[in-house]
């Protein structure tokens, strides 16, 4: 079962970079048309996502022990949703062996550190601004 999950959340990166980049190239972040910001589907596709985001992020504030890890990771999964989650998990995956038990990964508590979701936090913070240029600094 760990190679299963880690095979998935793997695909799961995969799928969201090519997604991600794909939709990059075809259009700014910031550039969706008003149109689509007033659609009830696409509100209500964003509740699900963010609440799915929560949903994670109140089992990774139990799994981890410091408070500063926490806050990080939460920051981390809503600027990168499932980007955050899924190498959350891998994390989670490699730090067992392939013949481990799934309690090792879902039950287990301890502190991942500080870089990993530091790293996370930057770099979204980094994206969403340059995401953000086009109303940051408008064209004269």
């Amino acid at each position: 079962m760990i190679l299963f999950l880690r095979a998935l959340f793997i695909f799961v990166l995969a799928a969201m970079t090519w997604g991600t980049l794909r939709a990059s190239f075809a259009q700014a972040l910031f550039d969706i048309p008003p149109e689509v910001y007033r659609n009830p589907w696409f509100q209500v596709t964003l509740l699900d996502a963010y609440f799915a985001f929560l949903t994670f992020f109140v089992w990774v504030a139990w799994k981890e022990t410091r408070s500063v890890t926490r806050v990080l990771w939460g920051v981390a999964i809503v600027l990168w949703g499932n980007f955050a989650m899924a190498a959350y998990l891998l994390r989670e995956l490699f730090r067992v062996p392939t013949q481990g038990s799934l309690a090792e990964v879902f039950a287990s508590r301890r502190d991942s550190g500080l870089a990993w979701p530091s790293a996370f936090v930057a770099l979204g913070v980094a994206v969403y601004l340059l995401g953000a240029k086009n109303l940051l600094f408008p064209a004269s």
